[in-house]
């Protein structure tokens, strides 16, 4: 296959993830101010869309972890690797998604790379320390949700311990309105970053480019690609998110939303790719404890928990696969 062929093949399949991504955490920017009756479903889809562009378009550090800390060298990977590692994600994030399981797009796209690198050039190819990097920022992130999470929802019921929980349910579900909007915005900040990581790595492979700068059409396919998979709408998943793991008022939504924007917003600072699934899920699990422990669906969240850890090497072992298939096929 000619390699400008290739080259946009990537791009292609870059585009599509970042599409999957957005509508399959949707539910992570919306699920609890939707499922608070804080914004209607419709209103609150096309609110997380446009909020999903504008923080896409913020920074690229994150971008730039991705693209250049998971190999050794980035210019010694071919593109039909990444195209393999690409396939792998996606596949894994859609089988996910049919089933209703709120897992991390972060971590298939890492196992993706992983396996497709490790088939094809070998792990010496790896960078095990940049992997650690990151494999433990997507690790401690919903940890550090679920503890400040938790310390949130404490101060918040000190503060207004002595309003009705009518009128408390009353004022922030006009709050959740500006804390979703955060986490719209944050979720774009970091998510859509790592397409941008993967094709300017591409970009780099191919000689396109000579360092690892995301050009702006870069930035603007992968924004836009995003932002319209917002807007498809991420239904299978809000249940979960929004119901499943506690049952929550308009303060606990109010207080989720909050403490998942202020750690993704921490990591895109600190250029660390991070989970959303994950931060909202702990946060979740960190606000319901707060309120009563009992209170929290430990066993959805055993269950999500089995879908993390899973995540990697599945998405590996599938993009593993892919490769060698286009090996025969192609004659890589």
């Amino acid at each position: 296959m000619p390699e400008h062929w290739v080259i946009w093949t990537v791009v292609l399949f870059a585009v599509l993830f970042d599409y999957i991504n957005g509508f399959h955490d949707t539910a992570n920017a919306i699920a609890t101010s939707v499922s608070t009756r804080a914004i209607s479903p419709r209103h609150a889809v096309l609110m997380a869309a446009t909020l999903n562009f504008a923080g896409a378009m913020i920074s690229t550090g994150v971008a730039k972890t991705i693209g250049g800390d998971l190999v050794v060298n980035p210019a010694g990977i071919s593109l039909e690797v990444i195209v393999a590692a690409l396939i792998g994600a996606i596949i894994w994030n859609l089988a996910t998604w049919y089933y209703r399981i709120p897992s991390s797009s972060s971590h298939s796209l890492v196992g993706g790379v992983i396996g497709a690198v490790t088939v094809s050039v070998g792990p010496q190819a790896l960078s095990y320390y940049g992997i650690g990097k990151i494999v433990m920022a997507l690790i401690l992130s919903p940890i550090v949700a679920l503890g400040t999470g938790y310390f949130v929802m404490i101060a918040l019921l000190w503060i207004f311990r002595n309003f009705s929980p009518i009128t408390l349910n009353h004022q922030f579900r006009k709050m959740q309105l500006v804390s979703a909007s955060l986490m719209a915005f944050s979720h774009g900040s970091n998510d859509a970053q790592k397409a941008m990581g993967i094709i300017a790595l591409a970009l780099l492979s191919g000689g396109y480019i000579d360092t690892l700068e995301i050009p702006i059409w870069v930035k603007m396919a992968c924004a836009t690609s995003m932002a319209l998979g917002t807007s498809a709408g991420g239904w299978r998943i809000i249940s979960t998110m929004g119901t499943k793991i506690f049952k929550m008022e308009s303060i606990n939504g109010f207080a989720a939303d909050l403490n998942s924007s202020i750690v993704i917003f921490t990591a895109t600072f600190l250029h660390l790719p991070v989970s959303t699934t994950h931060v909202v899920s702990g946060s979740i699990m960190g606000i319901g404890s707060a309120e009563r422990v009992r209170a929290v669906h430990w066993g959805v969240a055993r269950s999500m928990l089995l879908a993390w850890v899973i995540t990697i090497p599945t998405s590996a072992l599938i993009s593993a696969i892919i490769y060698s298939i286009m090996k025969v096929l192609f004659g890589l």
